[in-house]
């Protein structure tokens, strides 16, 4: 959603500032977790002026911080801990239009899992575990009002986080950008399946039993239409 798309902007605008950068590179790359007084000697600023950014990275969600004691270091007198810096497993990344390449990656490598585990030929075994990890997907979002309009709603929700643009033509909805572009341009036929087939998924999974998605490929959009049922 919007929300998700300005967060994940923010956290890599943070990365703009050349001495954040410069520290988030240092901490990232080290191989253990790093003080306040190691970042900002291996930067060459001061340590007010690492504190700042690296307190900054890690409300940002890029580092996490903890407090720890030197090693070999323990027991009375040795001092309080000091604040350690490392990398957050947190991953960010943006595309503009938005491409959700993970989520056809993850759905190729169940499928292949799939097929060798009961010999199904690889692209039935691409359409099953597609429509499932869409239904699965829907039933996660699905509307807590009952009714046509909150399910629509809760749908449109769904499709604007994986990054497919919806829009409404009528009562059926359009989808304005295809998040799995250039697979789909390289493989179309193969691609096209599994992405009607999770599209299928998700609205069963939802609960929208007046929308079906249908494949009605144009230029521009998805390859994918959602058409209204109700009469």
């Amino acid at each position: 959603m919007a929300a998700d798309l300005d967060a994940r902007l923010e956290q890599l605008a943070a990365l703009g500032e050349p001495v954040r950068r410069a520290l988030y590179r240092s901490v990232a790359t080290a191989s253990d977790a790093v003080t306040r007084e190691q970042a900002a000697a291996a930067v060459g600023v001061p340590q007010h002026t690492a504190k700042f950014h690296l307190d900054r990275l890690v409300a940002d969600g890029l580092l996490e911080a903890d407090y720890a004691r030197p090693p070999g270091r323990g027991g009375p007198g040795a001092g309080r801990p000091a604040k350690v810096y490392r990398r957050s497993p947190t991953e960010v990344e943006v595309s503009l239009p938005e491409r959700r390449y993970d989520l056809a990656g993850r759905l190729l490598v169940k499928a292949v899992t799939h097929a060798e585990r009961t010999s199904l030929p690889v692209r039935d075994a691409l359409d099953s575990v597609a429509r499932e990890e869409g239904r699965a997907a829907g039933a996660a979002h699905r509307a807590r009002r009952r009714g046509r309009a909150a399910t629509t709603e809760a749908v449109m929700d769904l499709l604007r986080s994986d990054g497919y643009e919806p829009l409404n033509e009528g009562d059926d909805i359009v989808l304005g950008n295809c998040p799995f572009h250039a697979l789909a341009r390289e493989e179309t036929e193969l691609v096209c399946g599994m992405n009607l087939n999770y599209l299928d998924g998700l609205t069963d999974g939802i609960g929208a039993t007046a929308l079906r998605a249908a494949l009605d490929p144009a230029d521009g959009r998805c390859c994918v239409r959602l058409h209204s049922e109700v009469q």
